[in-house]
């Protein structure tokens, strides 16, 4: 039998207690006292829906994260490609700077001596269309190029000279590397974030599965507990029965 239920309500944390991690996943109650929760048997069937709900708000979140990272997983090596590039052209444009070492170090002077000969020579190469379609290109020495922003692959560089897209802005060699190198650390940083958030959303579905395993056991021995005073009640009034003197 169901004990009455009491005038407490069950706990539910205050919006401006409840912890959350530096991206703003809530963090999940801990259930040390199962009583904190329910306070009678009437309250166990809307506590466990309760936390049935958070865990799936958690796998939603979950979900959600884990498509993110595939999609980053594709995107930064396609920006880093496209830095690499932009990097090989501003090395071979006329008057690139050489780095210190390569000026004191006396084996790399036949090297240099090539550099500098192929300073302002066109770039024989080929270039990637889509994923199986590759083209031949010679390009000629420029100080800018064509960043394709958007799409499956999020950036992508046009190193023709003078190539005409739909979506596409064209960009000063330097300006294109330091956006890039921007692009590349920010979704480095974003997949950090997301991985620490996978992982703090993993501890946040443990703590609500234990919580509910808790608040179902506490159930199943409230259910002992009332068969037992029930049992006991009986055998009682049964023996109160039988020990009155006949009339």
């Amino acid at each position: 039998m169901a004990t009455p239920s009491s005038s407490k309500a069950v706990a539910t944390p205050d919006p401006k207690d409840v912890h959350t991690n530096p991206r703003g996943i809530p963090q999940a109650p801990f259930v040390d006292k199962v009583e904190d929760y329910v306070t009678s048997r009437e309250d166990v069937e809307p506590t466990l829906r309760r936390f049935q709900e958070m865990i799936s708000k958690y796998q939603f979140m979950e979900s959600n994260l884990q498509r993110r990272v595939s999609g980053l997983d594709e995107k930064l090596p396609d920006i880093q490609k496209t830095l690499d590039t932009v990097r090989f052209l501003q090395t071979r444009r006329p008057g690139a700077k050489k780095s210190a070492g390569d000026n004191d170090d006396d084996e790399l002077a036949s090297d240099e001596d090539d550099d500098e000969n192929d300073e302002g020579a066109a770039i024989e190469t080929t270039f990637e269309l889509n994923d199986t379609l590759y083209a031949k290109a010679t390009i000629p020495p420029t100080d800018e190029v064509h960043l394709w922003l958007g799409g499956r692959k999020q950036i992508r560089a046009i190193i023709l000279t003078g190539a005409q897209a739909n979506v596409m802005l064209s960009y000063p060699i330097d300006e294109a590397q330091a956006l890039l190198e921007q692009k590349l650390t920010s979704a480095q940083t974003t997949r950090r974030n997301c991985e620490e958030d996978l992982e703090f959303l993993r501890e946040q579905i443990t703590t609500m599965e234990v919580a509910i395993a808790r608040v179902y056991n506490w159930d199943v021995v409230q259910k002992r507990k009332e068969k037992t005073e029930a049992e006991s009640a009986k055998g009682s009034s049964s023996k109160g029965g039988a020990d009155e003197p006949d009339g």
